[in-house]
């Protein structure tokens, strides 16, 4: 999915920073997709925070009816320095990547691309796509990663149950069970499914942080409300997530993992380290896709969409730096 808000450089966050046992971020709607953009609730990156764990972007969608296909419609568009996930709750997506994967994204099945040092993608609801709800996350490579050749996996995790959880590892490690697709730091992604009136004791790593982004329901993490499509966010230290459901289902995501500890730059598609880093960025996928329909690239060519790749916008008249 691609990230047109065009705010001022979100910068991320080299350091946890200090404060409450949880904290909530409220998600603010922005629209994808051009003319008719497909509305998504964002949650990360925020001024409040950037990062939990590697993780650094985070936008849920849906459901939304969805009486044609291409109610999504993404063109091509490129990323550099992150992983993608996706991860669906209703619905189907067909990916295309220039690194040649071609591959459909349906319910509690992750398709996880990988962009190093450089690649462009589309992802398009189908005719099968009668309502589309699910989330897209991305994750920030570490310095030593950031370049890799850029590559896509998916995998369908196996439900298992936990307390009165029951719970699909999608990235990383949870509970003694572990997903295929590759992590570069570490990690975990999971949907958290509980009954009404249920909960869970879920023992983590005590370097890591956790988040909790919510769907349905209102659950309790920690003892604190959480409210639908907010994440709430426990800090490092922490050896055991306490969640409780209300009167209502609870269905959310659990991210996490050990901070980062590396301050990046972070704008349209691209994390990178540097605002001239971006800047050139900017200026290949410009020159070698827009204006060259290059294939040899540092973002390859796509075949198959049917449509033309995204320009990026106009870079702020101000300089990217990191924000402490």
């Amino acid at each position: 999915m691609s990230n047109l808000e065009k705010d001022p450089a979100e910068v991320l966050l080299a350091e946890p920073s200090a404060g409450p046992a949880v904290e909530i971020l409220e998600p603010r709607e922005v629209p994808l997709g051009g003319p008719r953009a497909l509305l998504v609730r964002r949650t990360l990156p925020q001024r409040a925070r950037s990062l939990v764990g590697a993780w650094c972007f985070a936008d849920a969608y849906g459901p939304t009816p969805a009486p044609r296909a291409r109610v999504m419609d993404t063109g091509p568009h490129p990323h550099t320095g992150l992983q993608t996930v996706s991860w669906l709750y209703r619905g189907e997506i067909e990916h295309r990547d220039s690194a040649g994967h071609h591959a459909m994204g349906r319910p509690a099945e992750v398709n996880l691309m990988t962009a190093g040092r450089g690649i462009q993608h589309s992802e398009v609801s189908t005719d099968d796509a009668r309502e589309l709800h699910g989330v897209q996350l991305w994750i920030a490579l570490p310095d030593a990663h950031r370049d890799v050749a850029p590559f896509f996996e998916s995998f369908a995790p196996e439900a298992f149950r936990h307390d009165d959880a029951t719970l699909h590892v999608f990235v990383g490690e949870l509970l003694g069970h572990g997903s295929a697709v590759t992590a570069f730091t570490r990690l975990v992604g999971a949907q958290l499914d509980l009954p009404a009136g249920g909960a869970v004791r879920i023992p983590v790593h005590e370097g890591s942080e956790h988040g909790l982004l919510v769907d349905a329901g209102s659950p309790r993490l920690q003892g604190v409300a959480v409210p639908a499509s907010h994440l709430g966010v426990v800090p490092v230290g922490t050896s055991e997530l306490v969640i409780e459901a209300g009167d209502e289902p609870v269905r959310a995501l659990l991210i996490g993992g050990e901070p980062l500890g590396e301050q990046l730059v972070m704008w349209w598609n691209f994390v990178g380290r540097s605002h001239d880093e971006v800047v050139a960025y900017r200026q290949q996928w410009q020159s070698e896709v827009i204006a060259g329909g290059t294939r040899g690239g540092r973002f390859g060519a796509l075949d198959g969409y049917d449509g033309s790749p995204l320009p990026a916008p106009e870079m702020p008249n101000v300089r990217l730096r990191p924000r402490e």
